[in-house]
């Protein structure tokens, strides 16, 4: 029976991006042998995958959806389960297997992101399937949702007056945990990084293959460094590209991220200006002005939605921070932003998340996956704090969080005025929720396994440098580390350069030499979140 969410919105997939988590299983954590040890999961290892053509807006008729069942509580397998949507693009010659593609968040659905971006991929089915999922909690895969909470613990926390009683400001973020775990149903309750990775050994196994190729960006290589760590004799050719941190504490992870992203908003602002049809004028500083005013706007009176959703300030935050992780796509961006403005159309600004495209569904659905319609509004900020908070275990206690509110409160707003609430979130929602695990923290280091190729970008707003650095200093001697000298998050594709060493190691098996560089290049693209 399919663990689905209990009550949710029934409107179609959109932007936002924001950070919120829950409670990992309390039996243990995987290792590479805790097949052998643990509970029995045959009957999830046994399974086949059965393809069939995906439907959908501008869906490439070669694209084949298809599902993979997993246990709910991997220390119950034979209690609830859960469907988890799959896609993949064939490979057009003798296939050596698969390769499974993570784009990051968390809370990013592979599938949709494969239908959308497949052809930067196409090189890659010379040697392999090349398929990607929508992990636990995300798109098909029994979303999760919080509805309102978000934008009310930024209300919540946006001003001296809110803040004004701690106690008061404590109370909504409990209650918040409470509403998002209600809207959500069971599922909220075992996601995280460690599952998702056993997720992915199930997935590999029923794809057939003996070890797991895998190109993860973003969050996608926390999620590659844990699986490693908890199957390390399954590692095949692995490439992390935007190394994620394995140690900084939430707080510092969502200062860094709003710093980047208010940076990009800068650049963009300064590019818009000089085209006559910014819709904030010629002016910078006057657009950033604009931009704040917008946002505290919708925060305060939202607009409908595409679907009759209530459209926030949160919302557009959310979709303006994943549209600036591309210079290829401001003029989207730009375009997007007018609509709003001029006519309170948001229907492109919430196309940044869905990348456009209707959510690819098989033909003849047995139903076990979510419609796209029941796909919620927040889905992509729901995940990725259910996800975060799982992985993370500082738990503050109430004294803690009421003495450090007020100053954490002002460094994210000289962080950035925009993102830095919206970023602050991510930590508070975290208060009155079950301790996340110290697995990925502790015990992802000094890793026994083939050797990985991790990439970082010097320009990344999203993901310092200095992360793929510490990361592979963790990782040990089986890390190898490609310095990407250019601008934009991930660099797969953005680097020509970058593009072509990773797919010689996906496909012939040459790595680079540890700390080879590609140089800066005009080329722009995206590649996860």
């Amino acid at each position: 029976m399919l663990a689905k969410p209990s009550t949710r919105s029934t409107v179609r997939r959109c932007a936002v991006a924001g950070a919120l988590g829950l409670t990992l299983l309390a039996a243990g954590l995987p290792t590479a042998g805790a097949d052998d040890d643990g509970p029995d999961l045959s009957r999830f290892h046994n399974q086949k995958i059965k393809w069939s053509a995906c439907e959908g807006m501008d869906v490439s008729k070669d694209l084949q959806c298809g599902k993979v069942t997993v246990p709910l509580d991997y220390s119950r397998p034979d209690a609830e389960t859960l469907d988890l949507a799959l896609a993949r693009y064939r490979a057009t010659g003798d296939s050596r297997g698969s390769v499974l593609l993570n784009f990051g968040g968390p809370g990013a659905s592979g599938v949709s992101e494969l239908a959308t971006s497949g052809k930067n991929f196409m090189h890659l089915t010379n040697g392999y399937d090349v398929v990607s999922f929508d992990p636990r909690g995300v798109g098909r895969s029994s979303p999760v949702t919080c509805g309102p909470a978000t934008v009310d613990i930024v209300e919540a926390t946006d001003g001296d007056e809110e803040m004004a009683d701690p106690h008061d400001v404590l109370r909504q973020l409990r209650d918040a945990a409470a509403e998002c775990e209600k809207r959500s149903g069971p599922v909220m309750r075992h996601m995280g990084t460690v599952d998702a990775a056993r997720d992915m050994d199930v997935m590999r196994r029923a794809l057939g293959d003996g070890k797991l190729n895998y190109l993860g960006f973003s969050y996608g290589t926390r999620l590659g460094a844990v699986y490693a760590a908890q199957f390390p004799d399954k590692v095949g050719r692995v490439v992390l590209d935007g190394v994620d941190t394995l140690t900084e504490p939430l707080a510092r992870q969502g200062l860094a991220g709003a710093r980047g992203q208010q940076n990009a908003l800068e650049n963009f602002l300064d590019w818009c200006a000089e085209d006559i049809a910014c819709p904030f004028g010629q002016d910078p500083r006057s657009s950033r002005r604009q931009v704040e005013q917008l946002v505290a706007s919708l925060d305060a009176d939202p607009v409908p939605s595409a679907f009759g959703e209530p459209f926030s300030g949160q919302d557009l935050v959310g979709a303006v921070g994943q549209a600036l992780y591309s210079r290829q796509l401001w003029p989207t961006l730009e375009r997007a932003l007018a609509q709003l403005i001029e006519h309170g159309d948001t229907s492109g600004l919430e196309g940044f998340v869905s990348g456009g495209v209707n959510l690819p569904v098989r033909r003849d659905d047995d139903g076990d996956l979510s419609d796209e319609e029941d796909i919620p509004l927040d889905n992509l900020p729901a995940a990725l704090m259910a996800i975060n908070c799982a992985d993370d275990p500082d738990r503050p206690s109430a004294e803690q969080v009421t003495r450090s509110l007020g100053p954490l409160r002002r460094q994210y707003e000289e962080a950035s005025a925009i993102f830095g609430p919206y970023r602050l979130v991510q930590v508070l929602m975290c208060y009155g929720r079950p301790k996340g695990t110290d697995y990925i923290r502790e015990d992802v280091k000094d890793l026994d396994t083939a050797r990985m190729l991790l990439v970082g970008t010097r320009g990344d707003p999203a993901t310092p440098y200095r992360w793929t650095e510490e990361t592979a200093e963790r990782l040990g001697p089986s890390a190898v580390v490609l310095d990407n000298k250019g601008e934009g998050h991930t660099g797969y594709a953005s680097s020509k350069c970058v593009h072509r060493k990773v797919d010689d190691f996906l496909l012939y098996g040459s790595l680079p030499p540890d700390g080879s560089s590609c140089g800066s290049e005009d080329d722009a693209g995206r590649s996860g979140g």
